[in-house]
């Protein structure tokens, strides 16, 4: 009997968690959209631009999530290379085209709510990154 209490609540549970990820097509991947960012280091400031996205963009995309604004983020590392001086590649994922046409009236909310930026030896952002280049609308395949 206690078998099948926690075999029913587990069906119950799944099937309104799968009801809600399709309904926001979170698994169609040929409806999500992506924006890449593609960021150097300035001048070794490294620490002050892990620091920066690690509170202030990190925290803005985790309360996207909670709003549905977004369905995913990344920030990967990469080393400098004599061929490449990026070090930083930001990734924000949306579920549909209507999640990313929201984006900035969205973000705008956020960043009212958060108010000012967290710094890490009061440097600027322009201190310490330069964004070297971005993709808007990146679809995904498969």
């Amino acid at each position: 009997m206690r078998y099948y209490v926690v075999l029913i609540t587990f069906l119950i549970f799944f099937s309104g968690y799968s009801q809600k990820l399709t309904g926001n097509s979170s698994f169609d991947l040929s409806k999500r959209v992506s924006t890449i960012e593609f960021v150097e280091i300035v001048d070794n400031h490294l620490e002050e631009a892990l620091y920066y996205y690690k509170n202030n963009w990190k925290v803005l995309r985790q309360k996207a999530i909670e709003n549905d604004y977004i369905l995913s983020y990344q920030l990967l590392q990469a080393p400098a290379t004599e061929d490449s001086a990026i070090q930083l590649i930001l990734i924000t994922t949306y579920a549909n085209s209507e999640q990313y046409d929201k984006r900035e009236e969205n973000f705008a909310v956020l960043i009212k709510e958060r108010g000012d930026l967290r710094l890490l030896n009061n440097k600027k952002p322009g201190e310490f990154r330069k964004r070297v280049f971005g993709k808007e609308l990146v679809k995904h395949l498969y």
